[in-house]
């Protein structure tokens, strides 16, 4: 039985690429989460007037792969501590976010945020949210397995690439075969 959790931390193409390699990751689906407008697209979420954030929903076993594993990758993997931006993308859509579906996942969420916070993981403290999940709204086509379609690519090469191999030496006992 597996379960979900949408997560926001900057651009879904670099969450989707780290989270995907995961054991006991089933799928990872990009999308928008926590605006306003029915059925964004792209354009519209890129724009900043949506309200929604560029989110993943991850389908995970959680015999395989706990939920405070997953999201020690996630805080891990993506800056926690800057509001509205990551690298340089800002803005609102680029936010660090949890969107839980239970109280179980709000409650593992805080405590693996603190214990990130205790580890000093990060130098400044965490400014991600904790939302109830509204609606998910799958992102158009060409944004799924987009590093995996375009390793290539300047941005994929730039800026998701270094995230995969830090999570490749950091979590390699988390990986899949």
């Amino acid at each position: 039985m597996t379960e979900s959790i949408v997560l926001g931390g900057g651009c879904f193409w670099c969450v989707e690429a780290f989270l995907s390699e995961l054991r006991g990751v089933s799928e990872v689906l990009s999308g928008y989460a926590g605006g306003t407008v029915p059925d964004p697209t792209y354009e519209q979420v890129c724009s900043g007037q949506t309200g929604h954030a560029e989110v993943v929903r991850v389908e995970f076993d959680p015999k395989v792969i706990s939920l405070h594993d997953l999201l020690t990758v996630f805080f891990t993997l993506h800056d926690p501590t800057t509001l509205n931006r990551q690298g340089n993308d800002s803005g609102t859509q680029y936010r660090s976010v949890v969107f839980y579906v239970s109280n179980a996942q709000k409650e593992e969420a805080q405590r693996v945020m603190q214990e990130i916070a205790d580890r000093g993981v990060w130098e400044d403290p965490l400014v991600t949210t904790l939302e109830p999940l509204g609606e998910f709204y799958e992102a158009e086509s060409y944004h799924q397995d987009y590093y995996n379609r375009q390793p290539n690519q300047g941005y994929c090469q730039v800026i998701i690439a270094p995230k995969v191999a830090k999570l490749r030496k950091e979590f390699a006992d988390k990986l899949k075969a």
